[in-house]
């Protein structure tokens, strides 16, 4: 029987559905495991076609694909180097599961099958993939190894199964999105695996943007005695070896130094560069266009694109309307040229104007309102969406979850779009980010360093210059109060009774429930965004548009 045992750990990023490129990126990974000396490359969740796959897995050619990528690279493991585990489909009659399989020898010599399937925020398993059966322990060259998936160590009957049956270490492959301080729970709960089975447990996840889900990697090892032995880095893809031998009955993993855990502010400004880096290269989008205004929305997400794509790739325009005041027009100017980017200057007066005047016979006797407000920022978005469709370049809108939470937002207007990095992120937060911008650039960034705009877009009031001396705060309670609120209502699902215990005002907390149900219909059609917290618009929380509950006892 072997006492020692090596196996890398592959934190890959795939791309959803390019199976040749991720077998070609498998590939450079076992490669890269076997000049490290592994006997075991350990790849995540569903790694040979990317997770989630929603209803690809629906199309029997991207099962036929993905089966025979998974065969070829089962092929390359008879050259003697290291077996490897790569998630993937498993279609078995009429049933289709979500598995991972074992390669070594040239062959697959095992096949596991997800057993708890999620069905909640992000994930739809249960509608695409049958339930496996509770695994065994794979024999894996004098090794028993408990091979599970993602879902399945979230709860002890899968763990407890495989320690039964006489599993020496626990490996979960895992698709594992990323949420503000998810680290902690992931942690806690191998923690529990551990301490219920007495394993050690083995963490693998992919990271990369897939549309508005961002997967964070941060994959890990704990050994018996639940210490942390492997700590891998977030947002970066990483082939790390872990040596492994027998303690007595044991199998204990080498410590080896861990990557530092990320302060909540670059865990958030790096989820977000990953997200648009991904969906803009992948989607193969030549670059980014946003409109610019002098504001601290756009300021930011201009620096976001600028860290996740180079300078090269951000174009920026801004649109002033006879409202737009000297400094708006000033702090765009500085924020290009912090972040050394081309800033054009299109003056959206004479489209307002040849609206107006076209309208006017219709509007004969009626006072100016939000209509005429509605009508330049329609105005500036028909002419993002011409610059984009002349130039190419994807149109970033700049809104924040504040915004879209109670509908302060113009649909065909600053909704315009392809994508949304500050779609889940509270304005609270968007002012956070900006000065710790100002202060740090992450790793990996493409931007300059330094500040990447004026002090001013972070000081002075929020506004949307639609009027004369109009801010946010003019409609809405101020920024503090409101994403308190907010986030009792849409992460928390708490009711209005229960808000105004804890001391908000009542009419206060009615008021902006009815905003954020009348706003739905809005964000219906609003773009893809970015997620980084655990009940974001979109996938994760799903209200009807026609409804009549009003958030009061009866």
């Amino acid at each position: 029987m072997p006492d020692t045992l090596a196996i890398a750990l592959a934190q890959l990023n795939p791309h959803e559905g390019e199976i040749h490129a991720n077998l070609q990126g498998i590939r450079r990974a076992r490669a890269e495991a076997a000049r490290l000396g592994a006997d075991l490359v350990v790849t995540p969740e569903f790694s040979i076609a990317g997770y989630p796959p929603e209803d690809l897995v629906r199309k029997p050619a991207f099962i036929a694909a993905c089966e025979h990528a998974i065969a070829t690279l089962a092929e390359d493991t008879a050259d003697g180097g290291p077996g490897v585990v790569v998630g993937g489909p498993w279609r078995e009659g009429e049933k289709l599961y979500n598995a991972a399989f074992v390669l070594d020898g040239g062959k697959i010599i095992a096949r596991r099958a997800k057993h708890e399937l999620p069905n909640y925020g992000v994930f739809d398993d249960k509608r695409v993939f049958d339930t496996g059966p509770a695994p065994g322990p794979v024999a894996f060259r004098g090794f028993r190894l408990g091979v599970i998936i993602c879902e399945d160590w979230w709860f002890p009957e899968t763990s407890e199964t495989l320690h039964e049956s006489g599993a020496e270490a626990l490996i979960s492959i895992n698709g594992s999105p990323f949420e503000v301080d998810k680290q902690h729970t992931r942690i806690a709960l191998a923690v529990a695996r551990v301490v219920e089975t007495g394993l050690p447990f083995v963490f693998c996840a992919q990271i990369c943007g897939q549309d508005e889900v961002v997967f964070d990697g941060a994959s890990f090892v704990l050994n018996p005695d639940r210490s942390l032995a492997v700590q891998l880095p977030s947002f970066e893809e990483s082939v790390t070896l872990t040596r492994w031998h027998r303690d007595g009955e044991r199998l204990v993993c080498a410590p080896q130094p861990h990557a530092p855990e990320l302060p909540r502010l670059e865990q958030i400004y790096r989820c977000l560069m990953l997200g648009l880096a991904d969906y803009v290269r992948k989607n193969r989008f030549p670059g980014i266009l946003l409109g610019l205004s002098g504001g601290i929305d756009s300021a930011l997400s201009a620096a976001v694109a600028v860290d996740a794509l180079g300078a090269e790739k951000v174009r920026t325009v801004m649109l002033p309307s006879p409202y737009t005041s000297r400094d708006s027009v000033e702090d765009a100017a500085e924020c290009a040229r912090l972040l050394g980017i081309r800033c054009d200057t299109v003056p959206i007066t004479p489209a307002m104007q040849a609206f107006q005047g076209a309208l006017a016979p219709l509007f004969e006797g009626r006072q100016a309102d939000i209509t005429e407000e509605n009508i330049q920022s329609r105005s500036r978005g028909l002419i993002l969406m011409a610059m984009s469709n002349k130039f190419g370049d994807m149109l970033l809108t700049t809104g924040n979850k504040s915004e879209m939470s109670v509908g302060y937002a113009t649909l065909y207007g600053d909704m315009c779009g392809g994508y949304s990095v500050l779609k889940d992120v509270y304005k609270t937060t968007v002012f956070e980010l900006c000065r710790w911008r100002n202060a740090n650039k992450p790793k990996f960034a493409l931007g300059p360093d330094g500040p990447v705009m004026p002090q001013r877009v972070i000081d002075k009031p929020p506004s949307a210059e639609l009027k004369p001396d109009q801010t946010d705060q003019d409609t809405l309670p101020p920024y503090e109060v409101l994403d308190a609120i907010l986030a009792g209502l849409v992460e928390g699902e708490e009711s209005v009774d229960a808000l105004v215990d804890k001391g908000y005002d009542r009419d206060t907390v009615l008021r902006v429930w009815r905003m954020l149900d009348r706003a739905e219909y809005k964000r219906r059609q609003a773009p893809p965004g970015v997620k980084i917290t655990p009940r974001a618009f979109g996938r994760d929380r799903r209200y009807p548009i026609t409804n009549g509950f009003t958030g009061l006892t009866a």
